[in-house]
C-alpha cells in the first residue's frame, strides 16, 4: 500500500510540475476560424435585403435602407409603414416621419408600460385598480367607469385593448404613476429610450391635444417593442368579443382586422375629428410577422383597407429566414491560461432575416472567434461573432458566447485540481 501510494504522489507530482510548464508556455495565437463556404441553401431570396437585423431597440433605429418609397400601393393616408416584427426592417414608406395626431393609438405606449410594469413585479393581473373622478369623466371610447368601482388589472387591460376605454387608461396611468400628468411623462421618457424623434405626448389616451403628435415610424417603433418583448399582450389584442362585469358589459374589438385578416395579431385603433381614422396592424404567418401602421386615412373603411394592402404586399413579397438558435454551438474558442484550454461558442440569441421572394440563391455564414482571449471567461461573456452575407453584403449579425465559465489556472488551483483526483483515485483502490 505504501509503494502504490509513493507511486501516485510521484505521479502527481510530476503531472503538477509538467503542467505549470506547459500554462507558462502557453500560446495566446488562436487562430481565427472562418467559414465561408458553409452556405445555406435558400429558395426564393433576393439580394436587395441588406442590413436587415437592424433592431429599433434602445434608441437604435429601424432600417430602411431597403425600404419601397415611391407609394406604388397608391396609399392616400396620410402617412404609412409596413416593418417586419423581428428584425424591425422597414419594408414599405409613405410619409413615414410626418408628424400627426395619433388618437387612441396613443395607447401602445400606455400599454407598453403597463406591460412592463407587469412584467417587474411593480403590479400585478389581479390587483384591483379604483377609479377616481377625473377618469370616470373622461369621455370618448369608454365603459363608463364609477368612482365606486374597481377593476382588476387584466380586466382594465381586457377593456383598453378590445374597446379603447379613456377611463380604463386614465385609471391604470393614476394608479400606475399617481397621476396622468407624471404617467405621461414617464411616456415621454420611454419614447425617447426607443429612439422615437418624431413623439411628443400629451396625454396618455389620445384625445386630441395641441402638440400631441407622433409618426407612422415612431408607432411602428413602440408596436414592435409591444409584441417583440410583451408577447402576451396578444392575449388581449386577438379578442373579438368579450364582456366585462359578469357578462353586462358587452366589448366588440374596434379593429376589424381581428375578425376578418388571417393571422392578425392585433394592435390598436384610434380615430377623431381632427386626427382622422388610424391604425397599428399587426399579423404573422408562417413565421413572418408583420407591422402596418396607418395615419390620417380618410375614414374608418380607408384605414382598413390600407392596412390589408400594407399586409398583403409583405406577406406576397417576402419571407422570414430563421439563421440559427440562440444556444446552437458554432465553433471553440480557445483559452490561454484556463482550467480548460477551450470552451464552446454558441448563438447569443436567435437569428434571422427578412427577405425577399425571388430568385434562388445562398446565403453564406462567416464565423469570427477572437484570438488572445485569456481565462477567466465568464459563462455568456462574448467570444466572437457571426456573420450571415448574401451576395457579399451583410444581413444579420449575432454574438457568439461561451457557453461555460472557465477559471483562470494558478499554482493553488491546478494542484488542488490534481490532488482532488488523486484522492478520487486512491478510493477506488
Amino acid at each position: 500500500m505504501k509503494k502504490r501510494f509513493l507511486k501516485y504522489f510521484i505521479m502527481c507530482t510530476a503531472v503538477i510540475f509538467f503542467m505549470s510548464q506547459a500554462a507558462n508556455a502557453s500560446s495566446y495565437d488562436v487562430p481565427v476560424w472562418s467559414s465561408q463556404n458553409n452556405k445555406i441553401n435558400e429558395n426564393a431570396l433576393n439580394t436587395d435585403s441588406v442590413n436587415v437585423n437592424t433592431v429599433a431597440m434602445s434608441g437604435e433605429t429601424l432600417d430602411s435602407s431597403e425600404a419601397v418609397t415611391n407609394n406604388p400601393l397608391n396609399l392616400t393616408c396620410g402617412g404609412a409603414i409596413l416593418i417586419e416584427q423581428n428584425t424591425g426592417r422597414v419594408l414599405y414608406d409613405y410619409n413615414m416621419h410626418e408628424k400627426l395626431r395619433p388618437a387612441s393609438v396613443t395607447k401602445v405606449m400606455t400599454i407598453l408600460l403597463i406591460m412592463e410594469a407587469l412584467d417587474s413585479g411593480r403590479i400585478s393581473l389581479t390587483d384591483k385598480v379604483p377609479c377616481s373622478e377625473n377618469a370616470s369623466n373622461m369621455g370618448g371610447s369608454q365603459i363608463w367607469l364609477d368612482t365606486t368601482e374597481e377593476l382588476t388589472v387584466d380586466e382594465m387591460l381586457k377593456a383598453i385593448c378590445v374597446v379603447s376605454a379613456n377611463d380604463c387608461t386614465v385609471a391604470m396611468a393614476e394608479y400606475l404613476e399617481g397621476s396622468e400628468q407624471a404617467f405621461v411623462e414617464k411616456m415621454n421618457q420611454r419614447a425617447k429610450e426607443l429612439g422615437m424623434n418624431d413623439t411628443t405626448f400629451k396625454n396618455c389616451h389620445g384625445i386630441d391635444e395641441d402638440g400631441h403628435l407622433t409618426s407612422p415610424y415612431d408607432i411602428a417603433i413602440m408596436s414592435r417593442e409591444l409584441l417583440k418583448n410583451h408577447p402576451q399582450i396578444t392575449n388581449y389584442t386577438t379578442i373579438y368579443m368579450n364582456s366585462l362585469r359578469g357578462g353586462k358589459s358587452e366589448l366588440v374589438n374596434t379593429n376589424k382586422l381581428v375578425r376578418n385578416y388571417e393571422g392578425c395579431t392585433g394592435l390598436k385603433t384610434g380615430s377623431t375629428s381632427v386626427a382622422l381614422f388610424n391604425l397599428s396592424a399587426s399579423a404573422t404567418r408562417n413565421g413572418l410577422s408583420l407591422i402596418a401602421v396607418i395615419m390620417k386615412g380618410e375614414t374608418s373603411a380607408i384605414r382598413f383597407a390600407e392596412a390589408r394592402q400594407l399586409l398583403d404586399y409583405g406577406f406576397n413579397n417576402y419571407q422570414y429566414k430563421e439563421l440559427g438558435k440562440a444556444n446552437d454551438v458554432v465553433g471553440i474558442a480557445n483559452i490561454g491560461k484556463g482550467l480548460k484550454s477551450s470552451v464552446e461558442a454558441v448563438l447569443s440569441n436567435d437569428a434571422g432575416v427578412a427577405i425577399k421572394k425571388s430568385n434562388d440563391t445562398n446565403i453564406t455564414q462567416n464565423v469570427e472567434i477572437y484570438n488572445n482571449i485569456s481565462a477567466p471567461v465568464t459563462k455568456g461573456q462574448k467570444v466572437g461573432e457571426l456573420t450571415f452575407n448574401l451576395d457579399g453584403n451583410e444581413i444579420a449579425k449575432v454574438d457568439l458566447i461561451a457557453n461555460e465559465d472557465v477559471p483562470k489556472y494558478s499554482f493553488f488551483t491546478m494542484t488542488k485540481k490534481v490532488f482532488e483526483n488523486w484522492f478520487t483515485l486512491l478510493r477506488n483502490y
